[in-house]
């Protein structure tokens, strides 16, 4: 079974309700969070975030510096400030 997360290549960036709500979360908290925080600030479980954060990585709006770490590029503040 694939993931199917909105992993679609394209010029404009589109993002579901739940990718949009873990990007929000994940540009409030400080530094390389957890899927765990990740989890407990949107209401989403931990074994339904690892394919969105996945589509994320992919998108360039989420990076991971540190293993089963994630935080918010660039791109993706300027998306959810936007």
């Amino acid at each position: 079974m694939g993931c199917r997360c909105g992993s679609k290549k394209g010029k404009e960036i589109k993002l579901t309700e739940e990718q949009e709500k873990i990007l929000k979360a994940v540009a409030q908290m400080e530094g390389p969070v957890a899927t765990k925080d990740i989890s407990e600030a949107t209401g989403i479980p931990s074994k339904s975030l690892s394919c969105r954060i996945s589509a994320l990585k992919k998108k360039g709006l989420l990076e991971s510096p540190q293993r089963c770490r994630y935080q918010i590029t660039e791109a993706g503040k300027s998306l959810v400030s936007a």
